[in-house]
């Protein structure tokens, strides 16, 4: 569906709108967003509704989150087929999901996925509110820039390796579903897309005790990068609920029996290695 269409509209760059208008393209990511028919769907983002109606064909349920008022209209005509879609006005950074979801759907929700097509600039921000606000969601389908979609799959050592993928691997089976070219979308973006597909484990991949220990040691961790974790465990850290509070003796002997050196860097540590600090500092 092309934007020239919908007479008086106009593409607010703040909001980093960028529409696909293929059919055959939009059908393909609705495949691959892992939707059923017992599936209830948050779809953030859903522009003018275009990947909205092939996810609405294959879901119970669906509940798109728009940010921008001018589109409800447009949303509301073209949705107004769809009896299973519910659209609403409102800001994914200040909505509480968590009662988002229980309201539209219920207790007639047993399968929670999510869509989204989010603005590159807000992409971290968002997914780090996915998956704290709704853990009990299936997968997170997402059109991200595709720089981010290499930082979601980068191992230790490799640029973008950080506490981003950290958190997403240890949640879910990252995959690049799709590559998606800049010439895709209306207007072309400066940079390609990748379709991104998050499947939740049904045990997180690595045993890390406590998990709010782990996710608070991960990010302590990364809070300045390049310095060692020795240094990021005892310096001051700018958010004060992800501080470890650790003195230097203590940072040290943790990192030393779970056979890390004191001059490690976060972004050289495997899950793995993670993990074992977060054992070890559960256990002292």
């Amino acid at each position: 569906m092309k934007a020239k269409k919908h007479g008086s509209f106009h593409q607010k760059h703040s909001l980093g709108q960028n529409f696909i208008e293929d059919e055959t393209l939009l059908e393909q990511l609705a495949d691959l967003s892992l939707v059923t028919s017992q599936d209830c769907v948050l779809e953030i983002g859903p522009g003018f509704g275009a990947l909205t109606k092939p996810l609405a064909r294959r879901a119970k349920q669906v509940v798109s989150l728009e940010i921008d008022r001018t589109l409800i209209p447009i949303l509301n005509v073209t949705l107004e087929k769809q009896s299973n879609v519910r659209v609403i006005c409102g800001d994914v950074m200040r909505t509480d999901l968590a009662s988002l979801v229980k309201e539209c759907f219920g207790e007639d929700c047993s399968s929670l996925r999510i869509a989204a097509n989010l603005p590159y600039y807000i992409t971290t921000d968002v997914l780090t509110k996915l998956m704290n606000e709704l853990p009990q969601a299936q997968s997170i389908a997402v059109m991200i820039q595709k720089e981010v979609g290499d930082k979601l799959l980068s191992s230790p050592g490799e640029d973008g390796y950080g506490p981003l993928a950290v958190m997403c691997q240890y949640h879910y089976n990252v995959v690049r579903a799709l590559d998606v070219p800049s010439a895709c979308f209306n207007p072309p973006p400066k940079v390609d897309s990748s379709f991104m597909v998050l499947e939740r484990l049904e045990t997180p991949y690595v045993d890390e005790g406590d998990e709010a220990v782990f996710t608070r040691l991960v990010r302590s961790a990364f809070a300045m990068r390049r310095k060692t974790i020795l240094n990021n465990f005892t310096g001051c850290c700018e958010d004060k609920a992800q501080a470890m509070e650790l003195n230097r003796e203590q940072a040290a002997s943790y990192l030393e029996a779970v056979g890390l050196s004191v001059q490690a860097r976060a972004e050289e540590l495997s899950l793995e290695d993670f993990a074992k600090l977060s054992r070890q500092l559960q256990s002292l």
